[in-house]
């Protein structure tokens, strides 16, 4: 009888997790009951016992946040909503385009545009006579290298020497001649732009011919004005030497006048750049691969802007014409945002093109060093950074030739800085408004209005944290992609409509 009851109590305390001792045959204490910690898995390994209870782990045993919380220790990776972010952005155009294909068919015409053979042969010939202004400007540059070489013969010859320090009288001398210079090159660069202007206004009707000879005509122009201003300086550091070591070391494998040469001034005219100098900074061979891929990127986004010009853009701006003519607005609005994504992919698809693929090949082919066209403007958080980082090419001739002289002179910041917008305000009206035949205002406009933009936006960067950073930005995707491009693009549409298309017509008749 007592074994029987020794081996229950056994058989019981082994149930409940506890030992008897085999030699003596007594009860030890009960263990406490064992519990799983949070970070014990459920399972043990094989061979191990398993665990009893399975329903009494303590998941709640410690304080800690949400995870969208401030409080959180680590903040969550959003790369899952970035994902679904791109997928909806994708199926959304998908509709889009489904739906234009329902409404619309298929607008691809090659043969319906309206391109007449004299546009084709005055814009061919006046695109190729363009570059003869930079001719010209090198004509101008080798007779004012001549007086130079002669006048530093005057100065050998004289008591005073070369390295003697500039006095009045070599100023005014040096002044005089610069200004029958800058009369000869001023007069140059007007007729390159006023010559274009006058033809493509008056004698080209499409605006596509018209824009590829207005904006050939004021790249010229602009390096037309750098080539002028740099071998200006170059020149009166020629003449007092005293100043030569205010020039840039890298200018001493080129001297003046060593530069005015037609071998420098046709590299110029190639370079894909619009400040001049007498060196650059150059590659060691050019990679022909490399130049046949960014051509075919050139030509695909080409193929596609103009199909996407066509397909969507076309039928849209034309919808907008009775809205417009009868001041719509709910309807206008609803129509800039669904030109908005239109007018953004084809920027954007030109841009790359541009200033990635074409600009890159360009550089490649004359073997030209420095290739940072653009930086990261989409990260701007502010609208002067967009400005300044877009588009390097003409943000550096704006520094260099405009900006920087205008501080020189005693001009505060802020104002140089105007006069900078109010400059390119001039040029985007002339590469929009003459080639559409309609000098409306709206380009300049778009530029000026840049500056109360940058006021309000650079206070936005100083704030602590990434807050104002986000504020900044997204008030430049909103004033780039709504307020800015679509509708500059709708109402210079209208007007050439209400010039020459249905608006035209329909007032009439």
């Amino acid at each position: 009888m007592p074994d029987s009851t020794h081996t229950a109590v056994t058989t019981a305390v082994e149930l409940l997790g506890g030992s008897t001792s085999k030699t003596t045959g007594t009860l030890r204490s009960i263990p406490k009951q064992q519990t799983l910690k949070p970070s014990e898995p459920a399972e043990l390994e094989p061979g191990k016992p398993k665990k009893k209870y399975r329903h009494v782990a303590a998941l709640h045993w410690k304080n800690q946040p949400s995870c969208l919380s401030h409080e959180a220790a680590v903040s969550p990776s959003f790369l899952g909503f970035r994902n679904l972010l791109v997928l909806v952005v994708i199926v959304m155009n998908l509709r889009l385009v489904v739906e234009n294909f329902m409404k619309y068919g298929v607008l691809i015409c090659i043969s319906c545009h309206d391109v007449r053979r004299q546009d084709v042969v005055l814009g061919a010939l006046l695109y190729a006579l363009i570059p003869v202004h930079l001719l010209a400007a090198y004509i101008i540059e080798v007779v004012a290298a001549q007086q130079a070489r002669g006048a530093i013969g005057r100065r050998q010859r004289s008591e005073a020497g070369l390295h003697t320090p500039e006095n009045a009288k070599d100023r005014r001398e040096f002044n005089a001649t610069w200004t029958y210079i800058a009369v000869a090159h001023t007069i140059n660069a007007t007729l390159c732009l006023g010559i274009t202007n006058v033809a493509v206004y008056f004698y080209i009707h499409h605006p596509g011919i018209g824009t590829l000879c207005e904006f050939h005509a004021i790249i010229v122009w602009l390096k037309n004005c750098s080539y002028a201003f740099t071998n200006r300086d170059l020149r009166h550091a020629m003449l007092h030497p005293t100043s030569a070591n205010l020039l840039p070391e890298m200018y001493l494998a080129c001297p003046y006048p060593q530069n005015i040469s037609f071998q420098n001034l046709a590299y110029f005219w190639w370079a894909p750049t619009l400040v001049y100098q007498p060196v650059y900074p150059r590659t060691s061979h050019i990679r022909w691969i490399f130049v046949m891929k960014r051509t075919l990127e050139v030509i695909g986004l080409s193929v596609f802007i103009w199909l996407t010009s066509a397909q969507y853009a076309s039928p849209l701006l034309r919808n907008s014409l009775d809205k417009m003519a009868v001041l719509d607005l709910p309807s206008i609005l609803e129509r800039l945002m669904k030109l908005s994504t239109i007018s953004l992919v084809i920027w954007l698809a030109g841009f790359f093109a541009l200033f990635q693929s074409f600009m890159n090949a360009l550089a490649e082919i004359t073997r030209f060093g420095d290739r940072n066209f653009y930086g990261d403007w989409w990260n701007s958080t502010d609208v002067q950074t967009y400005w300044s980082t877009w588009n390097k090419p003409v943000y550096h001739f704006m520094r260099r030739h405009i900006f920087s002289p205008l501080v020189g002179r005693g001009w505060g910041h802020q104002t140089a800085s105007a006069m900078v917008f109010v400059f390119s305000g001039f040029l985007h009206e002339l590469a929009v408004g003459v080639p559409t035949h309609n000098i409306l205002g709206v380009a300049f406009f778009g530029m000026v209005v840049q500056l109360p933009l940058i006021m309000i936006t650079r206070p936005l960067t100083r704030i602590e944290g990434i807050t104002g950073k986000v504020i900044g930005n997204c008030i430049f995707w909103i004033s780039f992609c709504l307020v800015g491009q679509p509708l500059a693009a709708l109402l210079y549409f209208f007007a050439w409509q209400a010039k020459y298309g249905s608006v035209s017509r329909t007032y009439h008749a």
